[in-house]
């Protein structure tokens, strides 16, 4: 079977895995927020690792470093929306905490992948 050249990236992995996590703990927001802010955490969350994907299929650096630029912009997404999980109580402050230390690593990879693309 081929492997995808995004396939190899350790952001995409890590934005993959961590998009599991959000779904794991979105399913335990209220019920009354499946509509809200559980949709639109998990539609910005899978948009990190869908945005990598899709800019390894562009030709041109440019267009790659777009669809990077587009992956960090939903990472920061994620990052508001946890942040008010938590002030709302849906989630506990370690588990914030965690959810943070992951979305910070893979900002952090998605910047150099982006000053790699626009070299």
């Amino acid at each position: 079977m081929y492997t995808y050249s995004f396939e190899k990236l350790d952001v995409w992995n890590e934005a993959k895995d961590f998009t599991k996590e959000i779904y794991t703990v979105a399913s335990k927001f209220p019920d009354n927020e499946k509509f809200g802010i559980t949709s639109q955490m998990r539609r910005a969350s899978v948009s990190i690792c869908s945005n990598i994907a899709e800019g390894s299929a562009r030709r041109s650096n440019k267009e790659k470093a777009h669809f990077t630029t587009i992956s960090f912009g939903s990472a920061v997404e994620v990052l508001n929306q946890l942040i008010l999980a938590v002030e709302l109580g849906f989630i506990t402050h370690e588990n914030y905490q965690k959810l943070r230390a992951s979305l910070e690593s893979i900002t952090n990879k998605l910047n150099a992948l982006r000053n790699h693309q626009v070299k």
